[in-house]
């Protein structure tokens, strides 16, 4: 088999592949010659090329997404690496095995004036698991074996995260030579089982009266969506879900900002739990959290194995780090004395109440983003992959009922509008079977468009542009909307359109302008694709309208 000759790199490429790394995405560049030469001749690796080193960071993401297993991506020395960042800071906070590969120049260089040199080593700090430096010749196999172990028990093990190797590599670096062949075996990590100690939570779940078990950012997973759902039946217990939860079922509250919202002020206490369990990551809902903040003695229990310290709503709270399918199985199979108690019952009343008068005002909605939220999830095809970009896009997506058969994803470990267009990429990349539709703001949309700069998208990628001039968040928001910046800083209004993106990167063009013609726009922009490229239907709305539609709809629901 040909590969480097450099054998640090081609036995490091090698060992990937035993800790079940197939998939690179690759930045073109010079000194990451001998690390693309041992992927590209490696009959069992996969790669692609992303020129772009920030949109190929988030395509490797939305990849491991979807595959739910380590991806790597690989570029040159010096400001390349830099452009990783914000997909690593995404990986580190959502839980995703990213893995960094960056190709440097030899330590004696470093700070010496040579091209394209920056100080690489521990670039991410503590926004990655592991750091480790790659030689570039192989001098003691077993020691680099132990060190690899050990990061991939951090970034693929119970935890997952991003981890960073880097590899000083000195000229001449196109060199190839003969190897061995790999080999089939694969590596496995122990499973961590967290266990419960009975009599730490016995009195508590026993004798608590209002329990809210609020799920934040996951997988889908049918088998907790089980459990949950038994749990539900406890008349003690309410449980909140946002779609990016992928927790579906009619006994749950869905829809946890237009419920909130139409809690009085003199009912509030009956609402508030006085214990409170958090499964998964984010939690989108701002409502949620002040109301949770403002609760007086409330425990809260944080479950899962992942940031265990993170104290969302400063409660008495205690970790168990364990997986939440335990967990909720432990609840499920201990006795408890029966409570008169109608907790989860008013959760679920007043959830249906709301339920019915969206039903009835949401024809009254007059046109504007969340008018067309409201529509595009009406025309969403079942069984496909929806994006949500962040900011205002994802927060309209929470106000109406999720579609069962449809898998959310949304880049909310830090929230950023950077990357949603590349990470949706990605995924559709890797699941060609499968529809994947992304609903994006302008803002964010232009910010990442680069993600369209591959040939690797196909027609099973559909992006939906809100074009309402800017940052529309930022009417809604309390703050911005009085400032005499808001326009020009914040907002940030512009006269841009997605249209000519378009052209530079073959990518079938669509527009719409109202509602009348939402339906014929609708079954055009999903009607098969002429070029097998994807296709974009950019929906222009006015700036000055969203804000006051969305108040008039809280409002509307209140009353």
């Amino acid at each position: 088999m040909l590969s480097t000759n450099k054998s640090g790199i081609s036995h490091f490429i090698n060992e990937l592949l035993k800790h079940g790394v197939e998939y690179f995405v690759c930045s073109p560049g010079s000194r990451n010659a001998p690390i693309v030469i041992s992927l590209d001749e490696h009959p069992k690796m996969k790669t692609f090329v992303i020129h772009d080193e920030r949109s190929a960071a988030f395509y490797a993401l939305g990849m491991a997404q979807e595959l739910k297993k380590p991806v790597a991506v690989v570029c040159t020395s010096g400001s390349a690496v830099l452009n990783y960042f914000p997909a690593v800071a995404e990986a580190f906070y959502q839980n995703i095995p990213l893995i960094i590969i960056s190709a440097d120049r030899p330590r004696e260089w470093i700070n010496h004036g040579d091209g394209q040199t920056i100080m690489q080593e521990n670039v991410f700090g503590k926004h990655v698991k592991f750091y480790l430096e790659i030689p570039e010749l192989l001098a003691d196999k077993t020691k680099i074996e132990a060190d690899l172990m050990q990061s991939f028990m951090l970034c693929n093990g119970p935890s997952k995260g991003p981890i960073h190797f880097n590899c000083p590599l000195n000229e001449p670096l196109y060199y190839t030579t003969e190897v061995e062949g790999y080999s089939s075996e694969r590596y496995s990590y122990e499973t961590k089982k967290g266990e419960i100690d009975l009599n730490t939570i016995l009195p508590t779940w026993k004798d608590s009266k209002k329990i809210m078990v609020l799920i934040g950012q996951m997988n889908d997973s049918k088998s907790l969506q089980g459990l949950l759902s038994k749990l539900s039946e406890d008349s003690r217990v309410a449980v909140l879900v946002e779609n990016t939860s992928n927790c579906f079922d009619k006994k749950f509250i869905h829809c946890i900002d237009r419920t909130l919202n139409s809690i009085k002020e003199d009912e509030k206490l009956e609402f508030e739990p006085d214990l409170l369990i958090t499964l998964g990551g984010a939690i989108i809902s701002k409502r949620i959290k002040q109301f949770l903040r403002s609760v007086d003695q409330l425990t809260h229990w944080r479950v899962g194995i992942d940031f265990p310290e993170m104290d969302t709503y400063r409660q008495n709270i205690k970790s168990f780090e364990i997986s939440p399918n335990s967990f909720i199985d432990v609840l499920l199979t201990t006795e408890t004395t029966a409570i008169n108690s109608t907790y989860g019952f008013k959760w679920r009343q007043l959830d249906l109440k709301i339920q019915d008068k969206v039903e009835l005002i949401k024809n009254e909605i007059p046109y504007s983003d969340l008018k067309v939220i409201e529509l595009l999830l009406d025309y969403l095809p079942e069984s496909s992959n929806l994006h949500m970009s962040n900011s205002s896009v994802v927060r309209y997506c929470q106000l109406f009922d999720p579609i069962h058969s449809v898998t959310y994803y949304c880049n909310r470990g830090t929230s950023g509008i950077d990357g949603s267009t590349s990470t949706a990429a990605g995924v559709s990349v890797v699941s060609a079977n499968k529809l994947n539709v992304l609903i994006t703001g302008d803002v964010s949309f232009l910010y990442d468009s680069n993600a369209l700069w591959s040939e690797y998208i196909k027609s099973n990628f559909r992006i939906v542009v809100i074009n309402n001039n800017g940052g529309g968040i930022f009417r809604i928001i309390n703050g911005p909307e009085k400032s005499n910046q808001l326009e020009t800083y914040f907002e940030a209004k512009h006269n841009y359109s997605a249209e000519k993106i378009c052209d530079a990167f073959n990518v079938e063009y669509h527009a719409l302008r109202d509602v009348d013609n939402f339906d014929a726009g609708m079954r055009d922009f999903y009607s098969e694709s002429v070029n097998g490229r994807p296709k974009l239907i950019e929906i222009f709305t006015h700036h000055l309208k969203n804000d006051k539609v969305l108040k008039g709809f809280f409002e509307e629901l209140r009353s």
